[in-house]
């Protein structure tokens, strides 16, 4: 990856709606250029996806939480992976060292529905203890690193 697919890739996280002619001025490239280069990003799985970015606070989900989960055994493995996939308030879900085995960050409608995800993450099996942590504001949320470089 070169300093052009970060330039394009940086546009794309602005706005993944932006023409392949407005890529590729960013980028010092034709737009038939842009198009090739984003596709190829796209083959090698540097892109993943094309999503829509939702303010959570406008779907009513005022509540972000991070929960260690404590496993009574090994929970990196796949079973573990697809339960908690299966709990649509899961945003991301993360195998971490340390004293819990998994981290996972969750959006909820209020407190009440935090203690339903809760019960239904002991569900899982293996876990044995979670610790939630409340986040009162959130500063900024960013995306990969290379973004800030290749803004300058």
């Amino acid at each position: 990856m070169d300093d052009i697919d970060r330039r394009l890739l940086a546009a794309l996280q602005e706005d993944a709606t932006t023409s392949y002619a407005a890529l590729g001025a960013a980028a010092g490239l034709s737009a038939g250029a842009a198009h090739e280069r984003v596709r190829k990003l796209r083959e090698r799985g540097v892109i993943r996806r094309t999503t829509v970015d939702i303010d959570p606070a406008a779907m009513d989900l005022d509540v972000l939480a991070f929960v260690l989960i404590d496993g009574a055994t090994w929970m990196g493995d796949e079973p573990t992976s697809t339960a908690l996939a299966a709990i649509p308030e899961v945003e991301e879900a993360h195998v971490v060292a340390g004293s819990a085995s998994v981290l996972v960050k969750v959006r909820t409608t209020g407190t009440g529905a935090l203690q339903d995800v809760l019960r239904r993450l002991y569900e899982v099996p293996g876990v044995s203890a979670t610790e939630a942590v409340v986040a009162l504001d959130t500063f900024f949320e960013r995306p990969p690193w290379f973004h800030r470089e290749a803004k300058g």
